[in-house]
């Protein structure tokens, strides 16, 4: 079975390793990764104060009978405007657990899938000497791209995604900070030159020395 390629946008292609880009889509495992990364991005700091934690309610507002009212025992009950939550938020932690070895075959998973519908592609950024958005609505527009649209770039490569951060439906953000959820919610995925090592080094689970 020949090995996958991706376009390099401005003419050519790239062979992708197939370590990171022909695995089978595992749904189930895919779904557990994204869920427990957008469980991490919660910050789970809502909170609310029950009878016991409001102000006021030390004294029975009136007496039990006698004043044709309905009885009332505390201004701090959930009835009364002012009074305490029963069963509301209080801070908490939504952090899943997922193995390492998952998270990489989620995201193996994820890139095949791309690799597979052709909706993947790599872009030299050493064209971008200064940031043009211009230029890069041109380059999408020549791929094809389908929105939404996710930019991966190496650590200096700043010009390139200037150029691309402003465009409609177009996410950029560093390859290292991508995560399953990020590919998976992309329509279409386009990697830098020297970012596509990275991530494949992320998804076979082997380090940048060991990749170089």
């Amino acid at each position: 079975m020949p090995s996958r390629e991706a376009p390099k946008l401005g003419g050519g292609s790239v062979a992708l390793d197939a370590s990171a880009f022909e695995a089978a889509f595992n749904m189930p495992l895919v779904h557990e990764t994204v869920r427990a990364e957008l469980n991490a991005r919660r910050r789970g700091t809502a909170s609310t104060k029950t009878r016991g934690e409001v102000s006021g309610g030390g004294a029975k507002p009136w007496r039990q009978k006698g004043t044709g009212r309905a009885r009332a025992g505390s201004s701090r009950s959930p009835v009364w405007t002012g009074g305490g939550t029963v069963f509301g938020p209080t801070p908490r932690g939504y952090t899943v657990k997922v193995n390492r070895k998952a998270r990489r075959a989620a995201l193996r998973s994820a890139l095949s899938l791309h690799a597979e519908r052709e909706s993947l592609a790599v872009v030299d950024v050493s064209v971008f000497e200064a940031p043009s958005a211009k230029h890069a609505a041109r380059l999408l527009a020549e791929w094809g791209a389908t929105a939404p649209t996710l930019v991966l770039l190496g650590a200096e490569e700043a010009a390139a995604g200037k150029s691309f951060r402003n465009l409609s439906k177009v996410d950029v953000m560093p390859v290292h900070d991508a995560g399953v959820a990020d590919v998976v919610g992309a329509a279409s995925l386009l990697v830098s030159e020297s970012a596509l090592p990275e991530l494949v080094a992320r998804a076979a689970g082997r380090t940048r020395e060991e990749e170089e």
